[in-house]
């Protein structure tokens, strides 16, 4: 961590910058959120252990970023953590504006004690997402919250509107900080099997007093008979995969991260790292008792200790006549059936009946008869030792992140930063870390194809885009398999799974220009090097296409000098009326 630190040493808070640039006026026709965090630590006991975590504001799961299509949003964050912070927005495209990214390649990092402001505009997209720290494993100790993103009123939605909205966290928890778990993989270390499974920060319900020891505070989900409910399950987790089920109640699936699907019930699905879902659930059970929420890992090993770490809520009625008992629904079964998790994967289907963000029908777009103009083929492996140390690859490169951030470099015309020689295809290669990033042409139809060659199942996000996942199937992929994508219906989203001994094809339309983040949505592997940005170059050079670098960017790496004097907060209270006081007498100064 002593590059961090040194990263911490040079930068300050662009308050000032964020204060005149917030006077800015926002597009034309469009309305402004605006919305004031501190991220900071809170001590809490999820599993019976008493572990600091990061809140958003005081609490975890944060709170809603609740927006609309096309709005305007100012997020500015108070980094009350005592490293640096980024935080990035999981599946939220912001047009030609990867400045505002909130990943290692595009911003230099906000300083602890230090405040900034995220500035974007939305583009015509909808749905179910979330937000989170993206730097040094932060995500394993919280810092995660919704986001939704609403239709505009002219745009139906193709469902009945539901009596409520429920937001669901589920993922993989260490009661070891962050901190201890960033150190076991910088020793070459595996994190291991993880202590529990949470459910919006809370620990299991006591389904069984062998497993659940007393006192562990669970999720209690409140809801009134007869009545519909959305509910939006996002897996923050560090890296397994889990099943989602509530038992004696159908789970009728209509969005997966922006798309409106096909819709369809299940008892239960497979939801992976990073991945996130909307479901309609209708209260039409007797209320007898209270019924459970479970998430179970998937894809693990035989280890008995696995069994210990399900995640159980409560979901009760208002007329519930007891407490839940007994044993917890089954998930899948499928020792028999190798193919039930893809064969449901690949059930899920776009809608192309209906709108998203545009009146139009979202099939409209025929990306089937689109000719593809770039192939990439990208492969993971299994753990492999570089310069001495255990890494993870794509094409057999671990990413090394350099201090300055691509963009800031590209933008100064630096050079020795990084390199745009990351292969496009595998090769036997001898595997390396290096600044390696891949050159994509703007206005390109491309083609990604992930091939995991390991034993685990694999998530991989794109920032900035969504894709159509037109094909997943077992064994390696060529050529020919193209015959099998679908062409017409694939769900549009910005996270997939690649199961293990399996590829996973996407197609994706570059209309946005920067440098965008490809990783592994795993926290270990991402942390380890399974990542590579993506270059979509401006055709017609800077600030023609592409938002100009805001007013209150940070500098650091090469680039610290040119980071202007700024004036940092001395208070350490860790409340917004301390934010709010503070950023009034910045305004005071500058005015």
């Amino acid at each position: 961590m002593a590059a961090a630190a040194a990263v911490a040493a040079v930068m300050v808070v662009a308050v000032v910058a964020a204060a005149a640039s917030a006077a800015s006026p926002a597009a034309a026709g469009e309305s402004t959120r605006e919305f004031r965090w501190e991220v900071g630590y809170m001590t809490v006991a999820p599993l019976g252990v008493s572990q600091k975590v990061i809140a958003v504001n005081n609490q975890l799961p944060g709170p809603v970023l609740n927006v609309t299509t096309n709005w305007n949003v100012r997020v500015n964050v108070q980094n009350n953590l005592d490293e640096p912070l980024l935080l990035t927005w999981d599946g939220i495209q912001m047009r030609m504006n990867s400045w505002q990214d909130g990943v290692a390649g595009t911003n230099c990092p906000i300083p602890p004690g230090w405040n900034w402001t995220y500035q974007f505009q939305l583009k015509d997209q909808i749905g179910s997402f979330f937000y989170f720290p993206s730097l040094g494993l932060q995500r394993a100790a919280g810092g995660y919250g919704p986001i939704t993103v609403n239709n505009r009123a002219v745009v139906p939605v193709p469902f009945a509107q539901p009596d409520g909205d429920i937001d669901v966290f589920i993922g993989d928890w260490y009661t070891k900080s962050h901190v201890e778990l960033r150190k076991m993989l910088d020793d070459g270390k595996d994190l291991g099997i993880p202590d529990g499974i949470l459910i919006n920060g809370k620990g299991p319900y006591s389904y069984d007093n062998s497993l659940v020891p007393e006192g562990i505070q669970h999720e209690t989900i409140g809801v009134e008979p007869g009545k519909t409910y959305r509910f939006r399950v996002h897996n923050v987790g560090t890296s397994t995969s889990l099943n989602f089920r509530i038992q004696n109640h159908n789970m009728r699936l209509v969005e997966a991260e922006g798309t409106y699907t096909l819709q369809q019930n299940f008892t239960n699905l497979d939801i992976h790292v990073g991945q996130s879902y909307s479901f309609l659930v209708t209260m039409d059970q007797n209320a007898s008792t209270d019924y459970y929420i479970v998430a179970s890992p998937r894809f693990v090993t035989d280890d008995h200790r696995w069994h210990d770490v399900t995640g159980v809520a409560i979901l009760q009625y208002s007329n519930s006549k007891g407490k839940a008992s007994g044993p917890l629904p089954d998930g899948p079964n499928d020792f028999y059936y190798k193919s039930y998790s893809m064969d449901q994967a690949k059930s899920i289907q776009m809608n192309t009946t209906s709108g998203a963000a545009r009146p139009n029908p979202q099939g409209s777009f025929k990306y089937g008869s689109i000719n593809i103009t770039q192939t990439f083929i990208l492969k993971n492996e299994l753990p492999l030792r570089i310069n001495g140390k255990r890494r993870r690859t794509i094409n057999r490169i671990s990413y090394s992140p350099p201090e300055t951030p691509l963009r800031l470099a590209d933008l100064h015309n630096l050079t020795g930063v990084y390199k745009t020689d990351f292969p496009t295809i595998f090769n036997n290669s001898t595997p390396k870390m290096a600044s390696s990033v891949l050159n994509a042409s703007y206005k390109g139809f491309l083609e990604i194809i992930f091939q995991n060659n390991d034993t685990d199942v694999q998530t991989y996000h794109l920032d900035g885009y969504s894709f159509f996942v037109v094909g997943m199937e077992y064994g390696e992929w060529t050529p020919d398999r193209r015959i099998s994508y679908n062409k017409w219906a694939a769900v549009f989203r910005s996270t997939t799974q690649v199961f293990p001994g399996a590829w996973t094809a996407i197609l994706v339309s570059l209309d946005n220009v920067g440098i965008w983040n490809l990783r592994s949505e795993k926290l270990d592997n991402w942390y380890n090097g399974q990542e590579v940005y993506v270059k979509v170059a401006d055709p017609l050079g800077y600030n023609i296409t592409e938002m100009i670098i805001p007013d209150n960017a940070l500098y650091c790496g090469l680039l610290k000098n040119l980071q202007k004097p700024q004036i940092h907060q001395t208070s350490d209270k860790s409340s917004a009326h301390a934010a709010d006081r503070w950023s009034m007498r910045i305004l005071a100064m500058v005015c």
